[in-house]
């Protein structure tokens, strides 16, 4: 007897649809096929077990089963459950009838239990978009699955569970996600806050503006300032997440395993600090099996590098193309995988070795050359895509000791919010462009005019400050936004100032 059941497999961060056709006939032998790997092939003695350990027999004739299409390879141990129910179906012991509109993924332990597994989120959006009705899932992954809508979704703990349920001697009810609910309870609750640093709100003030403008910023001060802490809190000031983005971004940490059980759907802006000692591979993804890299788990976040210039150079360069095309392209001989990285580039680091150069009150022990040396760990073409960078310098025993509150970052994120409107109405109907920090030079010229006085105190000061001619157009990129932050249609003088000030930690200055 010949039965069709259906499953998802992921292929970067998008599913497709699989079919499993199982055919009992007259024989002994067990066949599988469809270019399975290793855990596919092993599915045979978790299925057998199973079946014995709740009562079930397994056919005692021939079975072969393909999987289609055959040219995808077949990776992981979500087959078991669809292998399971299409072998029962095709042995008589199922109704193959109710199998046609069922998507199913889950992987089965020896005593017949179901285990959660990866990729859950893609897959459901694609039994939505092929228009399955029921979607058979792991009780784990029920929550994330029905986040999607229009599909029922059926969680089930157990093999035996889902048998009953596929012959109608027990019901099971559709699990429901109200999405807006969700929003409204989770989205906006931060653990860290704004009001939590004392002074620096010089720092405050620039990761403000950074995060208005879609920014790139890089922190410079001694151990100790709070340049970690201030990190920490950036997504607290960044707009909430839309559903579509926080769908992209669940779909992502769904196919890397990184989401939580029972957790149904990512409303806040990921975080993401991967260690200096991370290799290429980690931090862009790929791998035998290609999976999602940092710069991928942190899309519609932030990307914190702590210590920048301890990161091998190797592993630094490769930031440079995602930063620009804003999605990270695997390549491999038989495929080529695309990953979402549209993410915000936060970056630390101490002046010098010793970390105290140029510091108010401790002397530094570092020559020269050896903090020329350190900064030359981060290369020019790198430098070259952080438009803010900042100072930041030891807070005093008065601010530390001030029992003033400061500004929450519910204050700060209504000023972001606003500042972002004006860039989406700026940029409505350029594809691919929603912040200031993504201009073009064309676009530069377009949106970022300098009336006389502007142009004069934008010369001065990069003559006096000897600023390279790549930071001509970051501050004006700056400039513009910090604009946006004040509702102005120009750019006017102080706006630049304040822009300027931003690049005091050029490369030319920051040696001394």
């Amino acid at each position: 007897m010949l039965v069709k059941t259906y499953a998802g497999a992921v292929f970067g961060i998008e599913a497709v649809t699989v079919t499993i056709e199982v055919d009992v006939s007259v024989g002994v032998r067990y066949m599988l096929v469809g270019l399975p790997d290793a855990a596919v092939k092993e599915s045979q003695q978790r299925i057998e077990s199973a079946f014995r350990a709740i009562g079930l027999r397994w056919p005692g004739r021939q079975v072969v089963v393909n999987m289609a299409p055959a040219d995808i390879r077949k990776e992981g141990a979500s087959y078991d459950l669809p292998l399971a129910v299409g072998i029962l179906a095709g042995n008589g012991q199922l109704d193959p009838s109710r199998l046609e509109s069922m998507m199913i993924t889950g992987e089965l332990s020896l005593d017949g239990l179901v285990k959660p597994v990866t990729g859950m989120l893609p897959m459901a959006l694609q039994a939505k978009s092929e228009g399955f009705r029921t979607l058979i899932v792991p009780a784990a992954n029920a929550s994330e699955a029905a986040v999607v809508g229009d599909i029922d979704v059926i969680g089930v703990e157990s093999l035996a569970e889902l048998t009953g349920y596929l012959r109608g001697e027990r019901e099971l009810l559709p699990v429901r996600i109200d999405v807006d609910r969700l929003f409204e309870q989770e989205g906006n609750r931060y653990d860290a806050d704004f009001a939590d640093v004392k002074g620096q709100e010089s720092v405050k003030r620039a990761l403000e503006v950074a995060v208005a403008g879609g920014h790139n910023l890089i922190m410079v001060g001694p151990p100790g300032a709070g340049k970690t802490m201030l990190a920490r809190r950036l997504p607290s000031i960044i707009p909430p997440l839309t559903l579509e983005e926080a769908l992209e971004t669940t779909k992502i940490h769904s196919v890397a395993g990184k989401i939580d059980d029972h957790v149904s759907l990512m409303t806040r802006r990921p975080f993401r600090s991967p260690h200096h000692t991370i290799s290429d591979v980690a931090l862009v993804g790929g791998g035998t099996m290609p999976q999602p890299g940092e710069i991928s788990l942190a899309h519609n976040g932030v990307l914190f590098l702590d210590e920048l210039p301890e990161f091998r150079r190797q592993v630094l360069e490769v930031l440079r193309q995602p930063l620009e095309d804003r999605v990270i392209t695997i390549s491999r001989a038989r495929f080529t995988v695309d990953y979402p990285a549209s993410f915000m580039l936060v970056a630390s680091m101490n002046p010098c070795p010793c970390g105290f150069h140029n510091h108010p009150e401790k002397e530094c022990l570092c020559s020269p050359g050896m903090v020329q040396k350190y900064l030359n760990r981060i290369s020019g073409p790198l430098l070259d895509r952080i438009d803010i960078h900042i100072e930041v310098v030891p807070v005093t025993f008065d601010k530390l000791a001030n029992t003033v509150n400061a500004e929450r970052s519910s204050v700060v994120r209504d000023r972001v919010i606003q500042a972002r409107l004006i860039q989406n109405r700026r940029y409505h109907g350029l594809d691919g462009i929603y912040s200031n920090a993504q201009m073009s030079s064309a676009m530069i010229r377009r949106f970022c005019h300098l009336d006389d006085t502007g142009a004069v105190l934008l010369k001065a000061a990069m003559e006096k400050r000897g600023l390279s001619a790549r930071a001509y157009d970051r501050i004006l990129k700056v400039s513009r936004t910090i604009a946006d932050l004040d509702a102005s249609e120009k750019i006017e003088p102080e706006h630049l100032s304040e822009a300027i000030n931003y690049r005091n930690l050029d490369r030319e200055g920051w040696a001394g």
